[in-house]
This record gives C-alpha cells, structure tokens and sequence, in this order.
C-alpha cells in the first residue's frame, strides 16, 4: 500500500508542473507575451494536450510570437484535430481548401469540414458545401470514403 501511495505522490508531484505551465503559458498569452506563451506551452502540446496543441496552431497561423507558418499551424491543428477538436478539424479544412500550409487538397478539405460538421459544427457544414461545388463526384466519393473508415476506426475503438 505504502508503494501505491508513493507512486501516486510522484506522479502528482510530476503532473503539477506541466498544469502550472498551462496556466502559465495561457497567462502569458491573455496578456500578449507570446513568446513566454510559446515557451511555456510547446512543451505541452508536445506531451499531446489537445487545447494547448490549438493554442500553438493559431500562433502560428496568425504570427503571434513567431514568424507566421502555416505548415507549422498545420501540424498542431492536426495533432489537436485528430484527438477530436471540431475547431481544429474545421482550420485543417480550410487550409487545405486554400493551400495554406498545405498543398491544396479538396478532397482533404471536405474530409476535414465533414468530420467537424458531424460534431455539429454549422461552419464545417457551409464550408464542406462550398468546397463540393468544386469537386468531381470522385473527389465528393473519396472524401465520404475517408470520413467512414475514420468513424469505422473511432467505433472499433
């Protein structure tokens, strides 16, 4: 018993700094110190914080703190879209849809918006429309593709 107890006191002791960074490095950014804000929250999106991983996506998708790098804001909005957040799901759709960051992609687009549209996201809907008006029934029919397999891996889970 002695061993759990000691095992769960280090482990809080471990997990108390990384909340404190959290709290630190979204100080930091409500108060426009971003290069604290990138200081203190890297580490954490890196560990796989999904909020945290949104945070660092939109300061580098608008250039707070750091040189504007949409291929960098790609890559944590993708980080945070895969662990579910629609906010995400929907700024990887649009990147795609406009080539930023990422080589323009409509099928990817509409795969994105889809995924943020079924977590209710009215955004993601009118979006996802738009795009479809410019794609192939193919492009429409692989996009549905990949949004199913990914629900079919979700529901295997």
């Amino acid at each position: 018993m002695k061993r759990i107890a000691l095992a769960v006191a280090m482990f809080v002791s471990l997990a108390a700094p990384a909340w404190a960074g959290i709290d630190e490095g979204v100080a930091a950014y409500k108060r426009g110190d971003y290069k604290l804000a990138i200081q203190e929250l890297t580490p954490l999106a890196e560990q796989g914080h999904g909020d945290v991983q949104y945070l660092l996506g939109r300061m580098y998708h608008t250039g707070l703190g750091v040189p504007q790098d949409y291929a960098e804001a790609t890559l944590w909005y993708r980080r945070a879209a895969e662990q579910g957040n629609p906010g995400c799901q929907f700024l990887l759709g649009f990147l795609y849809s406009t080539g930023r960051g990422v080589p323009k992609d409509l099928v990817q687009a509409h795969f994105w918006f889809s995924v943020s549209a079924a977590r209710g996201s009215d955004a993601s809907r009118k979006s996802r429309e738009r795009v479809a008006k410019k794609m192939t029934p193919t492009q429409i029919a692989e996009a549905q593709r990949l949004v199913r397999e990914l629900m079919g891996k979700r529901r295997g889970k």
